[in-house]
């Protein structure tokens, strides 16, 4: 899990910018900047700004998991958090996450506020998508509405987006978990990558996809990994089936 972190910095609180960003930067050194020269950093290569606690009975599940975007293990603090990870990671716009990137250390009208947002994300086209991920039943609480004001507000100011986040849509988790099975580097089937794209240039279902192969479930785990990686299209708002039709969508992606 991630290591104990030991806060050594504190904001100046006679500065003029009020709110600071406490994070460790990918060689551990803790670092402590104003919010506004937050959009200057790159938070996705930060380490975990908290250790993650983990212990018998606890009520979250803590673990690790490996990102194909990023090629990196990531620390998560619940089942729920590694659910958007899982979504975040399956997101083409996506290319580079992290867990816990920095804590916030404010102070506004209503007095000062802390806050370690759960998930940052870094799109293709360099923008940003902050995310706290609370459990349904915790969202209409009032101290959560208005820690989540205040961040909103925040990235409003920095020029990041902002969303608190609950239980995914059941269908669009469903396709991901399962895809997400497959997003491993291929090993064995990698040979049937380019035959696989080039019988699917047309659309195809699946189930036909897989029995023009002489070996059908070695294709199958091929195809369920091009479509994690999009490199075969689908339609994701319908469960997946044999009946799922797919087509290549760019030949000259790495597999």
């Amino acid at each position: 899990m991630s290591p104990r972190r030991t806060r050594t910095l504190r904001p100046v609180r006679a500065a003029p910018d009020r709110t600071f960003l406490q994070y460790y930067d990918p060689c551990g050194t803790e670092r402590l900047i104003p919010a506004s020269q937050a959009a200057a950093v790159t938070f996705e290569d930060a380490l975990p700004v908290r250790k993650i606690p983990s212990h018998a009975g606890q009520h979250h599940t803590p673990g690790h998991y490996w990102s194909a975007t990023t090629d990196r293990m990531i620390d998560y603090e619940s089942y729920l958090e590694s659910k958007w990870m899982k979504l975040l990671d399956f997101a083409p716009e996506v290319v580079s996450f992290s867990a816990q990137p920095f804590t916030i250390d404010g102070h506004d009208t209503e007095g000062p506020w802390r806050h370690t947002p759960d998930l940052f994300a870094r799109r293709r086209d360099g923008s940003v998508l902050l995310l706290d991920v609370k459990e349904d039943g915790r969202m209409a609480v009032p101290a959560v509405i208005c820690q989540a004001r205040r961040t909103a507000e925040l990235c409003q100011r920095i020029g990041w987006d902002y969303a608190m986040v609950g239980e995914p849509d059941a269908l669009r988790w469903a396709i991901v978990s399962w895809l997400a099975g497959y997003r491993r580097p291929l090993l064995a089937g990698k040979a049937l990558v380019d035959r696989l794209l080039i019988l699917a240039q047309r659309s195809v279902a699946i189930g036909d996809l897989v029995s023009f192969q002489p070996v059908p479930e070695l294709a199958r785990s091929v195809i369920y990994h091009l479509m994690w990686h999009h490199r075969l299209a689908f339609d994701q708002t319908r469960p997946l089936r044999d009946h799922t039709h797919v087509r290549a969508a760019d030949l000259r992606s790495p597999a």
